[in-house]
């Protein structure tokens, strides 16, 4: 007799081996079982399977934190969303769910230096390699150092496909340091390549209308910030820098004159400059 947690249980085991990869355990395991009068160990056997499903996942989840590169201490746990915006706080957090991957959206994050746009993308990029998706953190000028040494070993096509492998690539700070000819021109193409393909987020302190500082040329400028933004959702960090904030001597509170041994106050230990 079928306890009420058997059909649930079969069903469960099927779609774990299906899951697993093991076709052929998913079609024949449960009816096997059936057959032999043994149901009674489906339950165990789904409990099995999900450990082992849960293992894998850990494994990859493994393997992405590693390959992303991601800064481990910048997640929304150390994340002060007290200094920011409520609005951006609201998308980071809606950022955090995945589901722009699905559409190869983009994320520009704008703002001056110590605001909290890499920390808080990078938060993001923590959450999706958490839910299983593939990120690359990564410095602006380090990849295109990386691509233009491709390029000059005629490999870049290989490059650009390696890259491809990873659902979104976050370039940190881009701009932060004028580009070259060559380097704008492979900047350029990995932008083009992942055009409504794959999802880029990105950290500058220069607005669009900067943007010739890094590709050199009014028409690639126009043409690359046409591509992000085509399908991007715009972050603007506009708050003060945390860094400066840290940097700032707490007021002390005026000490309380101590009186002398003559009674008076003591006075200042430097004497005043005669007029």
């Amino acid at each position: 007799m079928l306890t009420p947690t058997a059909p649930a249980a079969t069903e469960r085991v099927t779609t774990l081996l299906t899951t697993l990869g093991l076709l052929t355990a998913a079609q024949e395991l449960v009816p096997r079982v059936t057959q032999t009068g043994h149901l009674e160990v489906v339950p165990v056997l789904a409990e099995v399977f999900e450990a082992e499903a849960e293992a894998r996942r850990q494994r990859r989840i493994a393997r992405l934190r590693h390959t992303a590169r991601l800064p481990p201490g910048k997640t929304f746990d150390t994340l002060d969303a007290g200094r920011l915006p409520v609005p951006i706080v609201q998308r980071v957090q809606e950022l955090a769910t995945g589901a722009f991957l699905e559409t190869a959206t983009n994320v520009l994050a704008f703002g001056l230096p110590g605001v909290g746009k890499s920390h808080a993308l990078c938060a993001v990029g923590h959450a999706l390699v958490e839910a299983g998706h593939s990120v690359l953190f990564t410095p602006a000028y380090a990849l295109v150092q990386e691509l233009l040494s491709a390029k000059r070993d005629l490999q870049l096509p290989r490059a650009l496909r390696k890259l491809d492998l990873f659902e979104v690539i976050l370039l940190d700070d881009l701009g932060y340091v004028q580009q070259s000819p060559e380097e704008a021109e492979v900047l350029f193409t990995l932008l083009a390549e992942r055009y409504e393909r794959r999802s880029v987020m990105v950290t500058s302190n220069l607005v669009f209308s900067q943007w010739d500082r890094i590709f050199r040329d009014q028409m690639a400028t126009a043409a690359a910030i046409d591509r992000l933004v085509h399908h991007a959702v715009i972050l603007e960090f506009d708050v003060p820098s945390y860094r400066t904030d840290r940097s700032r001597p707490t007021p002390a509170a005026a000490p309380t004159p101590r009186a002398s041994r003559r009674g008076r106050a003591p006075g200042p230990l430097l004497p005043k400059r005669r007029r």
